[in-house]
């Protein structure tokens, strides 16, 4: 459980360290938002986003179900900075289906967390196998990295991707190539 008080207190301290008046009118409430929103931010901490996906129903179905353009917005671990951007998620079914939105769901829960790009791309596509038992899974992450575009190397616009797949899909060349086109909408 986030412990807002002591992010209070943190925030005040960086504040005066910054050689900020904390008690400024307009500073003075600022640990408090601050203690807020990193609750908001890092409240997929508390949750298990298995429990979401496994809310899913029988039917046949033999086709890929796809999802693109899912927005997503997390926190980068190496500088608390955001990182924001959509996923295309797909997998093959084997009589398993889940509502679409649990994806997204999903996803939220794994985001809002300490997060690095590869590993929120692995967890996705592992929560989706492992609830589902589905054939197999694709996922695709593009992301805007705020440490890459306003500090370090000051390059706006630049955008990671990366991707995961899971299941037998990944054991053939073509049929993950195939498979990744489809889900980032090139099939």
């Amino acid at each position: 459980m986030v412990d807002r008080a002591r992010i209070a207190e943190a925030m005040r301290q960086i504040i005066d360290a910054i050689g900020e008046d904390p008690e400024r009118e307009g500073l003075a409430e600022t640990p408090r938002r601050i203690a807020a929103m990193y609750a908001d931010l890092f409240s997929g901490l508390e949750r298990d986003p298995l429990e979401v996906l496994r809310s899913g129903f029988r039917e046949e179905n033999d086709g890929p179900v796809i999802l693109r353009d899912i927005p997503f917005y997390s926190l980068c671990e190496h500088h608390f900075l955001p990182f924001y951007g959509v996923a295309h998620v797909g997998y093959i079914p084997d009589g398993r289906l889940v509502g679409i939105s649990k994806i997204a769901r999903a996803l939220d829960i794994l985001a809002r967390r300490p997060q690095v790009q590869e590993r929120l791309t692995r967890q996705l596509a592992d929560c989706i196998l492992e609830a589902l038992n589905a054939d197999g899974v694709g996922v695709v992450l593009e992301a805007e990295h705020f440490c890459l575009s306003m500090r370090g190397a000051h390059k706006p616009g630049a955008r990671v991707v990366t991707s995961a797949v899971r299941g037998p899909i990944d054991k053939g060349t073509f049929a993950r190539s195939e498979f990744l086109a489809l889900v980032q909408g090139r099939g």
